[in-house]
């Protein structure tokens, strides 16, 4: 009699004692379930460039229905075969371990549920004491109250450890199989549910005959529990698996130096911290064009001394969108991972030429004013300082020579008669409106790139030349992806005209003339020695200065640009590497856009073209041996006739053919 009352207060107490546990579990809720997931990066084509990989962990969430049915046997069988019955513990099974730990007088068999070692890998540490058993029987019971069995099983089974790095079924599966969970066979599941045991133990890369024992092991289970066949498990153990081969390397990433910029996209832009960035399974779409990418590496690699220690970056992008296709920061991310290509500022050299040119054009000058060439030296600040350039070789036309010859053979004198004529505060402000940000000076060497800039400021400077005057920011994300493939940020685009569509047209048009020799007078132009590898529209400058060495231009389609230096500022051997830059640009921009159809520049309305005769600037006749297509604002263009060749070969014919000696230096500069 009293036995019997005891036992119903036993009981009474246990229902209460579940009830007030299901009470406060209800007014608790639901257990938040922030689990790290390895964050996914994908080119423009959404290839995957590369992961984050925590501490060496891989992590990817997959859906349940995502996942093989041959898993979810595999493991239900050997982990928990009462899943589906209990709510979170297991009584029989803790009985069962009581009785053998209390033999062994030690904690030595576990009982875990699925639910609870859920609960243990998103809440607590895996330390086998009974004070963590009790919290995480409480977690577990929290976990049934407030989610399904099949949520309770798909994250289980994304977050169990199964040894390597691999954290959940989606990344064990390629970690040994090189496949997708869902496509995981009836062996390679069983293979599989057997490691989390042990994952150093059981893994087939630490005991191949260790590993196929336990894979029978799971087999048997799942045979115990009318899951499979005797037959189905026993053609499961003898076929053969393709396991992949093992190596601790680290997969080589790919860009290096753009990955860094997306970093800081997604900090800037998405105002988001470091451990989300790394641990949020993100999916995040970037611009990188990956093949373009090889192409550039593979030409700057290819280009340069390898014995030198001279730096190198290149970067390209749209010029309609900003998009950034190509990265290099340094030509070693593992020696350094200063990123020159977004925080270095290096003197642009004549590259800061077409600047200067736009605004002069916008200001009434035409590719056909003349302005002499020969030494010059200019008073400036109140006539209290001088100033004195030079051109290359100190070699002059002694002559006028056409503006758009000027440009073409980057005369350094017409450049800064051009500047002073238009005083030096027209340069500074037109070099703010393409986006020139870096600190300039009113001076009269500006025009010759004397003041430090960025390599992302010239291209998008350029790029506004080859859109037709627009602004553009550069930017490396197209979208980002919660975990769920919720799209929480999408770039879009906004520009405005900021530069004369005319004035654009007509500079650009200039710049085309860097490859075009008849432009060729007492020197031979800039992009001669490249002209021949070039077979679509292009436009471009050279620029040289003690330290640095730039190529930047575009096609209609992409700019690109191009540095070579050292990082300490030491004097460049021109002879050795004032070449570099010219060969990387113009073979990148042939490889990158082989399957792009050649095109020309779109002209605006208020634009004619005329032949002209290069060297006097005037309308070409009958009798001139050399025309060019040249172009004008509607209203600038020539109105008379060259009148230099009456009709015999002209003595300026004869300032076309250079000697090797012109050609040497010139391919230098």
């Amino acid at each position: 009699m009293l036995l019997s009352k005891l036992m119903m207060i036993g009981i009474v107490l246990i229902g209460m004692s579940m009830g007030m546990l299901y009470l406060l579990t209800v007014f608790m809720g639901a257990p938040e379930l922030q689990v790290p997931q390895t964050t996914i990066y994908y080119d423009h084509d959404e290839n995957v460039i590369s992961e984050s990989n925590q501490d060496g962990q891989n992590r990817y969430w997959v859906d349940l229905e995502h996942i093989s049915p041959n898993v979810i046997d595999a493991t239900i069988a050997i982990e928990d075969k009462h899943f589906y019955e209990h709510m979170g513990f297991d009584f029989r099974r803790i009985g069962g371990a009581i009785l053998a730990d209390l033999k062994a007088m030690a904690k030595v068999q576990g009982a875990s549920t699925i639910t609870q070692q859920y609960a243990r890998n998103l809440f607590l540490e895996h330390d086998k004491t009974w004070k963590r058993k009790i919290a995480e029987a409480f977690y577990a019971y929290r976990l049934e109250v407030h989610y399904s069995k099949e949520e309770i099983l798909e994250g289980y089974l994304n977050t169990i450890y199964y040894g390597h790095g691999s954290y959940g079924i989606e990344s064990a599966a390629r970690t040994y199989f090189g496949k997708n969970a869902e496509e995981l066979s009836l062996p390679e599941a069983a293979m599989l549910a057997g490691i989390p045991k042990g994952p150093g133990y059981y893994s087939p890369y630490a005991d191949a005959e260790r590993a196929e024992e336990r894979q029978s092991t799971v087999l048997q289970a799942m045979v115990s529990n009318d899951m499979l066949s005797e037959a189905e498990a026993m053609q499961a153990e003898t076929e053969n698996m393709a396991l992949q081969t093992f190596t601790e390397e680290t997969k080589s990433e790919i860009a290096p130096y753009f990955a860094q910029e997306v970093k800081k996209e997604l900090r800037s832009v998405l105002s988001l911290d470091e451990r989300v960035i790394e641990q949020g399974g993100l999916h995040v779409y970037t611009t990188l064009d990956a093949q373009m990418q090889k192409t550039a590496e593979k030409w700057v690699a290819s280009s340069i001394d390898q014995k030198s220690d001279i730096q190198a970056a290149l970067v390209a992008m749209e010029p309609t969108s900003g998009a950034v296709k190509v990265m290099i920061g340094g030509r070693d991310y593992s020696e350094s991972k200063f990123n020159r290509a977004t925080m270095a500022k290096r003197t642009p050299g004549s590259t800061f030429k077409p600047l200067l040119y736009y605004a002069a054009i916008k200001n009434g000058f035409t590719p056909s004013t003349l302005v002499r060439s020969e030494p010059t030296t200019f008073y400036y600040d109140n006539e209290k300082k001088t100033y004195s350039p030079h051109n290359y070789g100190d070699v002059y036309a002694n002559e006028e020579i056409t503006l758009a010859q000027a440009l073409a053979l980057s005369d350094n004198v017409v450049a800064v008669k051009t500047h002073m004529f238009l005083e030096e505060k027209t340069l500074v402000n037109t070099a703010k409106s393409f986006g020139i940000t870096s600190k300039l000076s009113a001076i009269p060497s500006l025009a010759l790139g004397t003041k430090p800039v960025g390599m992302m400021e010239m291209t998008e400077a350029y790029s506004m030349l080859a859109n037709g005057g627009y602004s553009v920011a550069p930017y490396y994300i197209e979208k980002v992806t919660d975990r769920d493939g919720k799209v929480i940020y999408e770039h879009s685009s906004q520009s405005e005209l900021v530069l004369d569509p005319e004035a654009a047209f007509v500079t650009t048009s200039m710049m085309t003339g860097v490859f075009d020799e008849s432009l060729n007078d007492y020197t031979r132009v800039t992009g001669s020695g490249i002209d021949h590898l070039l077979t679509r529209p292009a436009a471009a400058k050279t620029g040289s200065t003690s330290t640095d060495s730039w190529m930047v231009g575009f096609t209609p389609q992409l700019t690109a640009a191009v540095w070579v230096g050292y990082d300490k500022g030491e004097t460049l051997n021109h002879r050795n590497d004032g070449s570099y830059t010219k060969k990387i640009w113009a073979n990148f921009i042939e490889e990158a856009l082989a399957e792009e159809e050649a095109t020309d520049f779109k002209k605006p309305e208020n634009v004619v073209g005329i032949e002209v005769d290069p060297q006097t600037g005037l309308i070409a006749t009958d009798n001139c041996p050399v025309k060019r297509l040249t172009y004008y604002i509607e209203g600038t263009e020539p109105s008379h006739l060259c009148e230099d060749h009456p009709g015999t070969p002209s003595s300026e014919q004869e300032k076309q053919k250079k000697g090797i000696f012109d050609r040497f230096f010139n391919w230098i500069r």
